[in-house]
């Protein structure tokens, strides 16, 4: 009773006690508590997917149905760049990811995925921005499996290269099979072609197994995803060239009676940590800024299911989640991504289909 009494104080703070997980990593809660205010920039939004800290000092952010714009932080004025024909709406799928050039003034160029077709399939496009709008699309990767569930698709560019992923299309036999798009991390040179040094020859798939990874983030040299699992065992993970996720033949840890045999020989990566009961864990940001300095070495995750926004604190060397913390449950609905400006100002977009925001977080 007592810890019932703690956790509904706490949420009234908008941070919740630290839920438990059935990967046994988390430490005991010691994280202090942030004082923080929220303003909301942006309404009457629809199914935002992607929300980007450009280099112009706006936010580029997606909607599904195919719109493309711009949020002036500082005044709150919406301009849409981009209204794309051929986006195709089927359940999760739409427009979803959206990646800028990291040297955005000089190649103008924006990344979206998005799903389209009568036999559903999903293409990755460049577009030059100029002009307050974009145009010369440049169809970079095609013919992605597409399905009205687990399409992903968060995009990342790092190092010079775009970082794809794709779930399982709803389809459990294509994420071990390295012919198939679906179910990976991709990985292609930012004109499309494919790196001389992925880890298959000729192939854009960067890691396989993965069920629906819907968030990418770089942390020093290393990649973290967030992934959705089944009816348990969501994840994150540290993405590593070559790498076997497991899906379908295994649900978060291989602890599982045959599990280890699968594991071992197909050189399966192990999660940092899993969510039983599932929180539908969607995209995610890593904030070192002293502008928060409770949040500094964590990642920050937005959260459908469980309609918060998590803090997960890393160890030194960032290949541990230490402790967990939650805040705004319930109070914004379910988040979908989440990203940082310079100053490290938090930005947020909600997920519910009706009047969705995009909300400030600053001290």
């Amino acid at each position: 009773m007592k810890r019932i009494l703690i956790c509904l104080f706490a949420v009234l703070l908008t941070a919740t006690c630290k839920k438990n997980t059935s990967g046994g990593n988390d430490q005991p809660g010691t994280l202090p508590d942030v004082a923080l205010k929220t303003k909301v920039l942006a309404s009457g939004l629809s199914f935002p997917w992607e929300i980007v800290y450009g280099p112009d000092n706006f936010i580029w952010f997606t909607e599904k149905a195919g719109k493309i714009s711009r949020l002036n932080p500082a005044n709150g004025q919406v301009s849409t760049v981009l209204t794309i024909a051929d986006v195709r709406v089927n359940g999760e799928g739409g427009l979803l990811g959206l990646a800028l050039h990291p040297d955005f003034s000089t190649n103008p160029y924006v990344y979206v995925i998005y799903g389209y077709g009568s036999a559903y399939k999903a293409k990755v496009v460049r577009y030059t921005y100029a002009g307050g709008t974009l145009s010369s699309p440049q169809i970079l990767l095609d013919q992605i499996p597409g399905s009205s569930i687990h399409n992903g698709s968060r995009l990342m560019i790092s190092g010079g290269k775009l970082f794809i992923s794709t779930g399982d299309a709803s389809d459990t036999s294509l994420p071990q099979n390295r012919n198939s798009l679906a179910g990976k991390i991709l990985r292609i040179n930012l004109d499309g072609t494919i790196p001389t040094d992925n880890p298959y020859a000729g192939s854009p798939v960067w890691s396989l197994g993965h069920r629906n990874a819907q968030g990418l983030t770089m942390v020093g040299e290393k990649i973290f995803s967030s992934e959705h699992g089944p009816d348990s065992d969501d994840e994150i993970n540290i993405i590593e060239k070559g790498r076997n996720y497991g899906w379908p033949n295994i649900k978060g840890f291989c602890n599982e009676p045959g599990e280890q045999t699968f594991c071992s020989g197909n050189n399966v990566a192990e999660p940092l940590i899993n969510w039983t009961p599932t929180i539908a864990p969607s995209g995610m940001t890593y904030y070192n800024s002293d502008y928060i300095p409770q949040f500094k070495n964590s990642l920050l995750l937005a959260v459908l299911k469980g309609t918060k926004l998590m803090q997960l604190k890393l160890n030194d060397n960032q290949t541990q989640i230490a402790e967990t913390k939650d805040f705004y449950v319930n109070s914004f609905g379910r988040i979908r991504a989440v990203c940082q400006s310079p100053e490290g100002k938090i930005y947020i977009c909600t997920s519910n289909g009706s009047d969705d925001k995009i909300v400030e977080i600053a001290k």
